[in-house]
């Protein structure tokens, strides 16, 4: 049985986890009403999201959706006692009533990836059920915010694009690939090496959400720490790596599905505060882009009331991360056009 000195400890670290995960207070009380909802609430990133979303005090309603397995999850999850209230939904003839007025909507809906498997090996899965799901949001919750992180990241969010944009109902500025994992690990592994603390360290990460697509561009990282080339490079490629890691660590039994988890909340988050009109809300997200001649691409983004309120450029940038761009471009333009093709099928 856990002490109660160890229940105070675990209380004060998940409070100051979200003040540091929500830094940015607020003007006025009291905090709007907001309704979440998670498709794919019973998988590997789908249950510890929904945790972490039922701890956040922004979220009101809490709609947890699957194909199976969503009252278990819902039962759980209902009885911490935090804000928000929580209902499971089952099975396709329930979806309606999961996203009927969404503000959000986070997908983590699909199989992970096993050993051996590319991102691309788990396209036609992932691809037939991303498909399915924003065909119900542009029917049940058009104006949601909608946060997808379903591998290939880089092929889901333009075939979601295109099925929104066939149903009428596609705003550039409300559909966002969920990249911060990318930009979560850029900060630990460059806080490893820079010997400096963590919770101090950002690093813009820009491009796609897969392999040599992802680029942290640590010359921007702050605080600045001066890393021999060598050393940027070997972060840099770990980066990339970081979900291979993961996989094989787990020897077949699973992806990065907690630190999937955190970051997915950590940017729901975000897109909540900027909806609520907290101002300065910066994040990395893949989204409809002019940066470079791709149309969609991650960088930083200004979150607001309409979801994306601006796009920020690459910034200056290092010629290692120069050449970086320039090697992600073929890469991320056939993920793009594959998922374009895939939705359009």
């Amino acid at each position: 049985m856990m002490k109660p000195s160890m229940l105070r400890s675990l209380h004060s670290a998940v409070s100051r986890g979200s003040s540091h995960l929500s830094r940015r207070g607020y003007a006025t009380e009291p905090v709007p009403g907001r309704k979440v909802a998670i498709l794919g609430a019973a998988g590997g990133i789908g249950q510890p999201l929904s945790l972490l979303m039922k701890l956040n005090p922004l979220v009101s309603s809490l709609s947890l959706y699957d194909i199976g397995g969503t009252p278990g999850v819902a039962a759980d999850v209902s009885h911490i006692n935090t804000r928000s209230e929580v209902v499971g939904y089952q099975g396709e003839e329930q979806l309606g009533k999961a996203l009927e007025g969404a503000d959000v909507v986070i997908i983590p809906a699909g199989v992970p990836r096993k050993p051996g498997m590319t991102r691309d090996d788990l396209f036609n899965i992932n691809a037939g059920i991303v498909k399915s799901l924003a065909a119900a949001i542009a029917k049940y919750s058009p104006n949601a915010l909608v946060n997808m992180i379903s591998n290939p990241v880089n092929s889901t969010v333009p075939i979601a694009a295109e099925v929104f944009k066939k149903a009428g109902t596609y705003d550039e500025k409300r559909l966002f690939g969920v990249t911060t994992l990318d930009v979560v690990r850029a900060k630990t592994f460059y806080a490893g090496k820079s010997k400096v603390p963590v919770a101090d360290v950002n690093v813009p990460v820009v491009g796609g959400h897969a392999g040599i697509t992802i680029l942290p561009l640590f010359s921007q990282a702050t605080p600045q720490a001066n890393l021999d080339d060598d050393v940027i490079q070997a972060l840099t490629k770990r980066t990339q790596d970081g979900g291979t890691e993961v996989v094989e660590a787990k020897a077949g039994k699973g992806s990065a599905t907690l630190s999937m988890a955190y970051a997915g909340a950590f940017f729901a988050d975000a897109c909540l505060k900027g909806l609520n009109g907290v101002p300065d809300v910066i994040e990395c997200s893949f989204v409809q882009s002019n940066v470079t001649e791709l149309p969609f691409f991650a960088s930083k983004v200004r979150l607001g009331k309409n979801g994306v309120e601006e796009v920020f450029g690459l910034g200056n940038l290092s010629d290692f991360e120069k050449q970086g761009l320039e090697n992600l471009k073929a890469e991320l333009k056939s993920s793009i056009e594959k998922g374009i093709k895939f939705a359009n099928q």
